[in-house]
C-alpha cells in the first residue's frame, strides 16, 4: 500500500513512485527513484522540486518491495564466477564474472517461473559467455510481493542450482589436414588459421599441424601419435564428404575407441563427425567451417573444452534449433 507523509516525517520511508525534477530549458530527469530510502539529507532537495507532501510505501508483514524481492532471488541464484548488479527499476541482472559455458537446469527454471508474480529470464543452456555478459534479467512484476513467493524461488534454486559457469580448459589440440591436393601443394590449406582461431578463443592452442594425404592408415596413424604425444584432442579437416577420396570418416573410426556421431541434426555442419579415442575427443570437421561463421563445430567445440563428454542422445536433440 502507499499512503501519504509530510516529506520531513518519511526518513527512512521508501518512495512508492519516481519524483522528477525539472529545470526549464535545462534538464528534465528524475531526480528520485522508486523505492528510494528517504535520507535526513533528501529533505532540502525534495522541498526544492516541491514536494511538501510524497507518497511512500507501508508495506505489511510479509510483504516485500521489488528491489528487496529481487535482490534476495539475486542472492540465491547467483553461484561461483557470477556477480549481480544493484537494482533497476525492479530488476536486478546476474553477469559472468569468468569467461565459460553457461549451464541452465531448465526443469528448475520452470519451476521458479511458476511461481506467481515471478519472473527470471536467462540466456538459453550452452551460451558462450564472456567476461560481464548477461546470464539472466530476475525480478518481482508487482511493486510488492508477498515475501512466502520469494521463499519459494529461494527454495526451488537451492534444489536446483538453476545457473552454473562451466570455466573452458586450456587443451593442447592435434590438428590433422588431410587431402593430397594440400600435402602436394596444389591449393593452400585454409583450414589451419580458421581452426586455430577458434581454439584460441578459449584459450587453447595447437600442438602441432600434421598435413597427410587421403589414405586411411595415414589418417589414423596422424591421429595415434597425437594421443601417444599427449594431446587433449585432435581435429581432422577435410576428407568428410562422400566422394571416393573422402576417407577422414573411416580414418577416425578406426583410431576411435567410441564413435559418438558421423553426421549432426544441424545446418550448417552436417556433416561433422565427433569420436573419442579413449578420453580424448576427435574432431571430423566438413569444409563449411571455412566458409561458415557459426557451424556445428562452434556448438560442440565449448562444450568438450569444458570438459563435457557429448553424447549420442544429446546430439539428436539438436535438432530442433539446429537449422544455426
Amino acid at each position: 500500500m502507499k499512503k501519504e507523509v509530510r516529506v520531513e516525517a518519511a526518513i527512512g520511508m521508501r518512495l512508492a513512485h519516481d519524483l522528477t525534477r525539472i529545470v526549464p530549458g535545462v534538464f528534465k530527469g528524475r531526480a528520485f527513484t522508486k523505492g528510494h530510502i528517504i535520507q535526513a539529507t533528501d529533505i532540502p532537495e525534495l522541498l526544492k522540486i516541491g514536494k511538501e507532501h510524497i507518497y511512500v510505501l507501508d508495506l505489511s508483514d510479509g510483504e516485500l518491495h521489488e528491489d528487496d524481492a529481487a535482490l534476495r532471488m539475486a542472492a540465491v541464484l547467483g553461484g561461483e564466477h557470477m556477480a549481480h548488479e544493484e537494482p533497476h527499476e525492479g530488476k536486478v541482472v546476474l553477469k559472468s564474472a569468468i569467461q565459460g559455458l553457461l549451464k541452465v537446469n531448465v526443469e528448475g527454471l520452470f519451476q521458479i517461473n511458476s511461481v506467481d508474480e515471478i519472473a527470471v529470464v536467462s540466456r538459453r543452456t550452452n551460451t558462450v559467455l564472456e567476461v560481464g555478459d548477461k546470464i539472466c534479467g530476475l525480478r518481482a512484476i508487482p511493486l510488492t510481493v508477498a515475501e512466502e513467493k520469494v521463499n519459494l524461488v529461494e527454495k526451488i534454486a537451492r534444489e536446483t542450482q538453476v545457473f552454473t559457469i562451466k570455466p573452458f580448459q586450456r587443451m593442447k589440440v592435434g590438428v590433422i589436414t588431410t587431402g593430397s591436393e594440400v600435402l602436394k601443394g596444389r591449393i593452400e590449406d585454409k583450414f589451419g588459421p580458421v581452426v586455430r582461431a577458434k581454439l584460441e578463443r578459449f584459450g587453447s592452442e595447437v600442438l602441432k599441424q600434421k598435413i597427410v594425404g587421403d589414405a586411411v592408415e595415414d589418417i589414423r596413424a596422424a591421429i595415434v601419435e597425437f594421443h601417444a604425444q599427449g594431446a587433449d584432442m585432435v581435429i581432422c579437416t577435410g576428407g568428410m564428404s562422400v566422394d571416393p577420396d573422402d576417407r577422414t570418416p573411416g580414418a577416425i573410426k578406426a583410431a576411435a575407441t567410441q564413435v559418438v556421431s558421423y553426421g549432426m541434426p544441424m545446418l550448417p555442419g552436417s556433416m561433422l563427425m565427433l569420436a573419442y579415442r579413449e578420453t580424448m575427443p576427435i574432431f571430423g570437421l566438413p569444409g563449411c567451417v571455412i566458409f561458415d561463421e557459426f557451424t556445428s563445430f562452434d556448438l560442440l567445440l565449448p562444450r568438450v573444452l569444458a570438459g563435457e563428454t557429448v553424447t549420442r542422445a544429446e546430439i539428436a536433440e539438436l535438432g530442433h534449433g539446429g537449422l544455426l
